[in-house]
């Protein structure tokens, strides 16, 4: 019940103590700007964590149940080969389907790299086998060594030197965006910590005024605390505000520029951003009240 009625005196405030924090000044100006600026700052960082992290999982899915094989031999072999290594496919179990790319499929692969007028056909370009696992998956060391006997020109790409990168890449993303968003709240809670000591020291009068007529130093940490926290509050949900609006404007995902587009978030990931502003305000709390108790004690 202690605990309890504290937290109403929180909330509902004392118009006596609340005269103490001054209303105006660099210190209110500091902490509505900071609280909103790093609101801003953190929507960006899960924004692109997130976005960054999706995508990885996205690759690494799509790469999971896919390979490639990769057959090099001269033109006369080039077919009877291809034909063999499908054979063999038919035959593997875990393989769901298989087949070989057609010339307009690997030129529409080539030509980011090397134009639209490619000569295919004067070029000793290998042939391609997509093939597609099941959800078991088929083993690929034994695919390799039917594939050495029955088309020797034949290479097995089963991706994992793809995947596995991209596993890490996406796990140390989403890390990154936690440590972002414990570096933001951190300079929060140290900037929003300067500005409660100046608004103490600038008060200094007026705290010894009111500790002659009995206030104790919790009454007065109580005011500071308040007014701090609702500030950094403010400034959080503006700063979240502005974030979300921002990453609503970003380009959406697309086929053309899947890595540089879709930078936001996605379904239910747009509730992350409602979280940044009462984490602020519990930063602001935390860090008043330690630096309102601190002050006062070393006030004489």
């Amino acid at each position: 019940m202690t605990r309890l009625r504290q937290i109403l005196a929180l909330i509902q405030g004392d118009a006596q103590a609340d005269r103490v924090v001054p209303r105006r000044g660099h210190s209110v100006r500091l902490t509505l700007f900071t609280s909103g600026a790093m609101a801003f700052l953190a929507v960006f960082a899960l924004a692109l964590s997130l976005a960054a992290g999706r995508l990885a999982d996205r690759w690494s899915e799509a790469l999971a149940r896919s390979s490639t094989i990769r057959i090099s031999a001269p033109m006369a072999e080039l077919e009877p080969q291809t034909w063999a290594v499908l054979e063999v496919l038919e035959q593997t179990p875990g393989v769901e389907s298989a087949r070989a790319l057609t010339d307009e499929e690997q030129r529409a692969l080539l030509e980011p790299w090397f134009g639209p007028d490619l000569p295919l056909e004067d070029l000793p370009i290998p042939r391609l086998v997509e093939v597609i696992e099941t959800p078991e998956g088929y083993d690929s060391e034994g695919l390799r060594q039917r594939l050495a006997a029955e088309a020797p020109g034949a290479v097995l790409d089963d991706h994992t030197r793809w995947r596995r990168p991209l596993v890490r890449a996406a796990g140390r993303l989403r890390m990154l965006g936690w440590v972002s968003l414990g570096l933001i709240l951190a300079s929060t809670g140290a900037m929003i910590t300067l500005a409660a000591q100046s608004a103490l020291a600038s008060n200094t009068r007026v705290i010894r005024v009111l500790r002659l007529v009995g206030a104790r130093d919790v009454y007065i940490a109580r005011a500071f605390v308040r007014r701090f926290t609702i500030r950094a509050l403010s400034g959080a949900a503006l700063g979240a505000g502005f974030g979300m609006i921002a990453i609503a404007f970003l380009p959406r995902a697309s086929e053309q520029g899947a890595f540089l587009t879709g930078l936001g978030f996605a379904g239910w990931h747009w509730l992350w951003p409602l979280v940044v502003p009462p984490l602020a305000a519990f930063t602001a709390f935390w860090a008043t009240r330690a630096a309102a108790f601190r002050t006062l004690r070393r006030m004489p």
